[in-house]
């Protein structure tokens, strides 16, 4: 009996203590007492603001710690920091000035203290930081936007571009957001020469609205490249090992040429110019053996390798996935996901070194989409490698493309399940 009596004077001593915990949170409809002021311990300098430690006041019902400011616009800024803690971040400045904080301890009935200015002075905030790293290089019919965001904040890049289209003046606006890392991106669909050049300022702006001043980069012209004729294209027996140079010398290149004739795939889908859309089967298929056609060597790493037809310089590659998306074309199916290629390597064959060069190692990124019409037109566009993607620029003088399937998109481009894919375009210009 004693020990039930013990027990249940620890629930009543247990209900007694929450309820009066609880009572923190209850409305004072009747207390107009603010609390006391929180007193300042010291503050130490963010990127874009300040961590401010105080001592709490000794009010019974305090509530909150209340930190506030007022932006370039005019407008206030709040923070909230709960009573459980001694310190606050501020954030949002868009300068390295000083700037005045006041902070407020709130009770539950919601009055606030009186203030305690802080003076605070934030090292450079993330806009003018992205800014200084952003870099503009001339492509292929485009150009590439580079930026570093160590900070990782949610920052949009505005870039401001004007040109003369055949006579026609263009004044373009084109925003991104992002809080990768490192990022970049690409302005694409500009069918400009080398006479036709492109003026280009960019702004960054954080989520507090900072915007820095327009930076202008000057004016670029662009590189220009053509699509390879596919009727000309040709590609080797699959476990095929040898090529034929200009002289018609035969030379073994030790590396298997793929095979992707398994279920309904057929390795001249990849250069028929028609993409897979799911309803119409036009793709190929290694069925897991896509290194030599047998099953006892493998699947990946396998070699897409290509006769031209001519000699050429190379300067970025199309490639098209296999969709499966169903007949109604509206669904995302295998789009960014299994089977498909997701990471690769492009080669050319020298013929002065005799040999293949490695050119570059990539990943086609997964894209962020709301709704399946997104991933479905992705799909369909293609996604677009540069041979070069730091410094855009053509190959050297060759009849051979080699493209190598390392990896699919699953498992962060780890899996080996890669086995199919619907079409490769090539872009160049004709080799002297």
């Amino acid at each position: 009996m004693k020990k039930y009596s013990f027990i249940l004077l620890i629930m009543l001593f247990g209900i007694m203590i929450s309820c009066k915990e609880s009572d923190r949170y209850s409305p004072g409809a009747n207390d107009s007492t603010p609390p006391g002021t929180p007193q300042l311990v010291s503050w130490e300098p963010l990127y874009g603001g300040a961590r401010i430690w105080y001592t709490l006041p000794a009010d019974e019902d305090l509530l909150s710690i209340d930190a506030e400011y007022t932006n370039t616009k005019g407008e206030p800024v709040l923070f909230t920091s709960s009573f459980y803690l001694d310190s606050i971040d501020v954030l949002g400045f868009g300068d390295t000035q000083a700037h005045k904080v006041n902070l407020y301890g709130v009770d539950r009935a919601g009055n606030r203290s009186k203030p305690l200015i802080v003076e605070v002075t934030p090292l450079e905030p993330a806009v003018t930081r992205v800014l200084s790293t952003l870099t503009v290089k001339p492509g292929f019919s485009s150009f590439l936007i580079d930026w570093t965001n160590e900070l990782q904040k949610v920052v949009n890049v505005y870039v401001h571009y004007k040109f003369n289209d055949k006579g026609t003046a263009r004044d373009i606006l084109s925003v991104f957001s992002s809080n990768a890392e490192t990022d970049r991106k690409f302005i694409t669909g500009l069918v400009l020469g080398p006479t036709d050049p492109i003026e280009i300022e960019v702004q960054v702006e954080d989520q507090y609205g900072n915007i820095t001043a327009p930076q202008s980069f000057g004016s670029i012209t662009l590189l220009e490249d053509i699509e390879l004729p596919k009727n000309i294209i040709r590609m080797p027996e699959p476990n095929d090992s040898t090529i034929t140079i200009a002289n018609g010398t035969i030379v073994n290149t030790g590396v298997p040429a793929f095979f992707g004739n398994n279920l309904e795939g057929r390795n001249t889908k990849l250069i028929d110019g028609i993409i897979d859309r799911g309803d119409n089967l036009n793709f190929f298929h290694t069925a897991g053996r896509g290194r030599t056609g047998f099953s006892k060597d493998g699947n990946v790493p396998f070699n897409i390798i290509m006769d031209l037809g001519a000699y050429y310089q190379l300067s970025r590659v199309i490639t098209v996935q296999r969709h499966t998306g169903g007949l109604e074309n509206v669904s995302r199916g295998q789009y960014y996901r299994s089977e498909n290629c997701g990471e690769f390597r492009l080669w050319v064959y020298n013929e002065i070194t005799m040999d293949w060069d490695s050119i570059s190692t990539q990943r086609t990124p997964i894209p962020s989409f709301t709704n399946e019409l997104q991933w479905v037109r992705a799909g369909e566009a293609g996604d677009m490698a540069y041979f070069y993607p730091d410094d855009p620029q053509y190959t050297v003088r060759t009849r051979w493309f080699r493209y190598e399937c390392l990896h699919c998109f699953d498992d962060n481009y780890s899996s080996t399940g890669a086995n199919c894919m619907s079409e490769l375009t090539l872009y160049g210009k004709k080799a002297d």
